[in-house]
């Protein structure tokens, strides 16, 4: 699973849950011919992320290269059940990665289209997000 090696701050601000705008930053294919991009905002845990890493392995056997585009770099904390109010900020459960719409997930190349298309399909069944497949024009 993919976490951050060093943080400066422990704990961040939750932030806003629907995360809106759309994104700038990383909307366009940039190393792969096919991509899977969100077509919606919110976080993606390391736990999502990997699942569906490994349902393009799974479905390419390993052939062609996968770039993953976004990184869970915001820390999620979690109060224990049962918990009394109180007591300061809990403890890291895990980490998440904001994405906003237009972001590009996964990038995928080396392969047949046809392929590569079923793989980013069975990729975004196991996202929370919605997700639409892109291709270079």
């Amino acid at each position: 699973m993919l976490l951050p090696k060093k943080t400066k701050f422990r704990t961040q601000f939750r932030g806003n849950e629907r995360i809106k705008g759309k994104a700038w930053v990383g909307s366009e294919l940039s190393f792969g011919k096919y991509g899977l991009k969100a077509t919606a905002g919110g976080l993606l845990t390391s736990r999502q992320i990997e699942a569906a890493r490994r349902a393009i392995m799974h479905y390419t056997k390993r052939g062609g290269k996968l770039w993953i585009r976004i990184f869970p770099d915001k820390p999620i904390s979690k109060k224990l059940g049962e918990t009394r109010m109180g007591g300061g900020k809990s403890p890291v459960d895990h980490y998440a990665a904001v994405v906003k719409a237009g972001r590009i997930i996964f990038e995928l190349s080396g392969i047949a289209a046809k392929q590569a298309k079923e793989a980013l399909k069975r990729a975004g069944q196991k996202l929370p997000l919605k997700t639409k497949i892109v291709t270079e024009e």
